[in-house]
C-alpha cells in the first residue's frame, strides 16, 4: 500500500496555483514511485521496505516538480517526464539518508520522521542509499523513459555527473570538511553549487534534454537553476537560525554548533536575506524567454526563499 503523506501546504507561502500544481504533482510521483519500487516477497525484503520509507514520506518535491515542469516547457509527454522525475527524487532521496548517517551529518529526524537508520539500521539504511541510487539510472535507462537513446545516454551522463564527485559528491565532501577550513563567500558558494546546485541543474536541464532542446532556451534553464539552488541554500542556512525544528522537520542550528561558515555566518542575516531575494528575482528573469509557461517555475523561485521548512 502507498505511503502517500502529501506535504500539508495550507500554511505555507506558497501561491494558490503552486500549492495546487505541487500538491497534484506530489501525487503523481508518489503513485509511480511506489510503482517502482515494489517489495518483493523474499528476504530482500527490508531493504527495499527502507527505499520507500526513504522515498515515500511526502516530501516537498521540488526537483521532481522542475523536471515536470521544465519538460512541459518542451510539451513533453507527461508519461516520459514522470520517470525521469521519480530518477531525481531517488538520487536525492539516497543522498538524504546517507547524509543522516552517524558518519556524516548524524542526525535522528528527517521531514519530521526518524531517519532512515533509526527507524531499521545503519547497514540497511545504507544499503537503501546505494539502491535508490542504482535504480536512478535504471528508471533512466528504460525505453520506456524516451524512444530515443541518445536521449536516454544524455540522461544518464547529466545526472551522472550532477550526482557524483563533480557534484553533489564533491559538495558533501567539502561540507564534511567545512569547520576546519577558512571557506570565504566564494568558496561556500562552490560548496553549495555542487551539494545543492547540481540536482536542481540536472531537474531544470531534464525538459530541455527530452525535447531535444538545445542553444538559449537550455541556457535560460542552466541560469535559472543556478540561482535557485543559492536562493534555496541561502534560505536552508536562514532557516537553521531563525526555524523551529518541529516546522523546519529536522535539527536547526547545527552549523553553528559545528563551527561551519555558511552564508549567514559570512554575510549577516539581514544581508543574507537580502542576497536569497536578489537571487530568486534574477532566477525569474531567465525564464523570460519562456513567456507565461514558466509562471509556475517563477513561484517556485519566490517560495524558496519565503518557506519555512
Amino acid at each position: 500500500m502507498i505511503h502517500n503523506r502529501v506535504k500539508s501546504l495550507t500554511n505555507s507561502p506558497l501561491s494558490p496555483r503552486l500549492a495546487d500544481a505541487l500538491t497534484v504533482i506530489s501525487r503523481s510521483v508518489n503513485a509511480e514511485l511506489d510503482r517502482l519500487l515494489p517489495v518483493p516477497e523474499s528476504a530482500d525484503a527490508r531493504v527495499h521496505e527502507a527505499m520507500r520509507y526513504a522515498t515515500l514520506d511526502g516530501g516537498k518535491r521540488l526537483r521532481p516538480f522542475l523536471v515536470m515542469q521544465s519538460a512541459s516547457l518542451f510539451n513533453v509527454a507527461e508519461t516520459a517526464a514522470i520517470r525521469v522525475a521519480c530518477a531525481i527524487e531517488m538520487v536525492h532521496c539516497y543522498s538524504l539518508v546517507h547524509d543522516d548517517l552517524p558518519c556524516m551529518d548524524d542526525d535522528d529526524l528527517r521531514r519530521g520522521r526518524p531517519t532512515c537508520h533509526k527507524k531499521f539500521d545503519e547497514a540497511t539504511a545504507l544499503l537503501a542509499g546505494d539502491a535508490l541510487l542504482t535504480k536512478a539510472f535504471e528508471v533512466l535507462a528504460n525505453p520506456a523513459t524516451h524512444s530515443d537513446p541518445a536521449v536516454r545516454c544524455d540522461l544518464v551522463a547529466d545526472l551522472a555527473h550532477a550526482s557524483g564527485g563533480q557534484g553533489m559528491v564533491g559538495g558533501q565532501m567539502i561540507d564534511l570538511q567545512a569547520h576546519t577550513l577558512d571557506l570565504d563567500v566564494a568558496g561556500i558558494t562552490r560548496l553549495q553549487q555542487l551539494k545543492t546546485g547540481r540536482l536542481f541543474s540536472f531537474s531544470c536541464e531534464a525538459g530541455a534534454v527530452l525535447g531535444k532542446a538545445h542553444g538559449e532556451l537550455r541556457l535560460a534553464l542552466r541560469n535559472y537553476a543556478h540561482d535557485l539552488g543559492l536562493a534555496f541554500q541561502i534560505a536552508d542556512d536562514i532557516l537553521d537560525v531563525e526555524g523551529d525544528a518541529a516546522e523546519v522537520g529536522k535539527a536547526v542550528q547545527k552549523d553553528a554548533d559545528a563551527g561551519k561558515a555558511t552564508f549567514v555566518s559570512l554575510l549577516g542575516l539581514d544581508r543574507a536575506k537580502a542576497q536569497a531575494a536578489m537571487l530568486a528575482d534574477q532566477a525569474c528573469r531567465h525564464l523570460d524567454p519562456f513567456g507565461d509557461k514558466a509562471d509556475l517555475m517563477r513561484d517556485v523561485a519566490r517560495y524558496v526563499v519565503q518557506r519555512r521548512s
